[in-house]
């Protein structure tokens, strides 16, 4: 092996397996953001659903898919990722197809749900390769892995920043909620043909007795792990006041939810334009562990800046504020926290263990959102102060984690 040399360029030079890597989450966002941002409409106005049913369908959309997240990292364990990709992808085309015709609440729901799981598979695998492959690099040319996982939350964003966009020129150009499924399902049919002719097959391990042992002995009984997956809760429950105590906050300065657009806008840009250059610095100069800490302090600063900041143009200021600053604790803390993973788990166990750190995440943010939602009505302080103790406690729990490095498997999965 030659000796590795530090990368300290503005994006570190990826192997052609992580720009497939990359390039795969920056076109799964475009297509499913493309669709989902005009969903809530379609139903309520475009199929006459109750708001409560809209609600129902929104909600077992994302548990079939964060909460299933554990299932599609076992079976890339299992199976290798190359089969589970592709399966993901035929579902979330079949998905779309399907949703594009579903003209009841049944079969909504069983589009819908179709879209979820199909996602649940595909991106475990994709994500667990990616930091799979993040590690390798990371011996292969010293370029620290949280820059890689930095360049793949960085597509993401794009992604999800393009989508909606590409969703309102269909709009604009005359199409309908049909159009949008349908050009969605045209960006996946795209993802699998590069996966079928690109990706990799992995030679399936052999069956030893560790890795025939009971899961929950492997993963879900890994005291670091799973203090990992409870910092990374606090970050996720944080994050998704985006979508709860955010829209409360605009109405309130503002009278409307019309600026919400906007500030997602400005989050998605943020991501775009620094996740980069951020991650660059920090992964030379913080540990992951310091890492992750400082970026919960901050997400924890925007939500104590809320009462405090005088209220801007429109009202907006506190809110802005908010976005910002839980944007820029992301950037710091997200590459982190995925680049600890391989670290805590084994590597044949890395699949299950990406899983599982979004399933429990997703499961704290259904029971913290509904804890947050009896807090809107309070006074502002209160909700304020509550929600900035949240990533507090997770950067409290963050400073026992270890932040040493272990020596990676040989990884037999990236090739060129």
């Amino acid at each position: 092996m030659t000796t590795a040399t530090p990368d300290t360029g503005a994006t570190p030079a990826l192997k052609p397996y992580l720009r497939l890597l990359t390039a795969t989450q920056f076109a799964f966002n475009t297509g499913f953001y493309a669709v989902l941002p005009y969903l809530a409409a379609h139903l309520g106005d475009g199929l006459g659903m109750a708001g409560w049913l809209v609600g129902l369908v929104l909600g077992l959309r994302t548990f079939s898919q964060q909460g299933l997240f554990v299932v599609g990292g076992a079976l890339t364990d299992r199976y290798g990722p190359r089969p589970v990709v592709l399966t993901g992808c035929v579902l979330r085309i079949a998905g779309f197809c399907w949703l594009a015709q579903a003209g009841s609440t049944a079969t909504v729901i069983g589009a819908v749900l179709l879209i979820g799981f199909a996602a649940a598979l595909f991106s475990p695998a994709v994500e667990s390769e990616t930091a799979r492959a993040a590690v390798a690099h990371e011996t292969a040319t010293g370029t620290p892995r949280a820059q890689v996982l930095a360049v793949f939350s960085a597509a993401g964003q794009a992604g999800a920043f393009l989508g909606p966009l590409l969703g309102s020129l269909l709009l604009l150009l005359g199409g309908d909620f049909r159009t949008a499924c349908l050009a969605g399902a045209v960006v996946f049919v795209g993802v699998l043909a590069g996966h079928a002719r690109l990706m990799p097959h992995r030679p399936r391990r052999p069956r030893t007795a560790r890795a025939g042992a009971p899961l929950p002995r492997e993963v879900f009984a890994n005291r670091p792990f799973l203090l990992l997956c409870l910092v990374y809760s606090s970050y996720l429950v944080s994050y998704n006041q985006l979508y709860l105590a955010l829209p409360a906050e605009v109405e309130r300065a503002t009278g409307s939810q019309g600026a919400l657009g906007g500030l997602f806008a400005l989050s998605s840009l943020l991501v775009v334009v620094a996740q980069l250059p951020l991650t660059r610095w920090s992964a030379h100069r913080l540990p992951p562990r310091t890492a992750l800490v400082t970026g919960l302090a901050v997400v924890a600063t925007g939500f104590a800046a809320v009462p405090l900041a005088p209220d801007g143009p429109a009202g907006l200021l506190p809110a802005a504020a908010l976005v910002v600053l839980l944007t820029l604790g992301q950037m710091l803390l997200v590459p982190a926290a995925r680049g600890l993973v391989p670290d805590l788990v084994d590597d044949h166990r890395l699949g299950l263990a990406t899983g599982a750190l979004s399933s429990v995440s997703g499961l704290a943010v259904l029971v913290g959102s509904a804890a947050t939602g009896t807090l809107l009505d309070t006074p502002g302080a209160v909700l304020w102060t509550v929600l900035a103790a949240v990533p507090l406690t997770g950067a409290a729990l963050a400073l026992t984690l270890s932040g040493g490095r272990r020596t990676p498997e040989p990884v037999t999965a990236v090739t060129d």
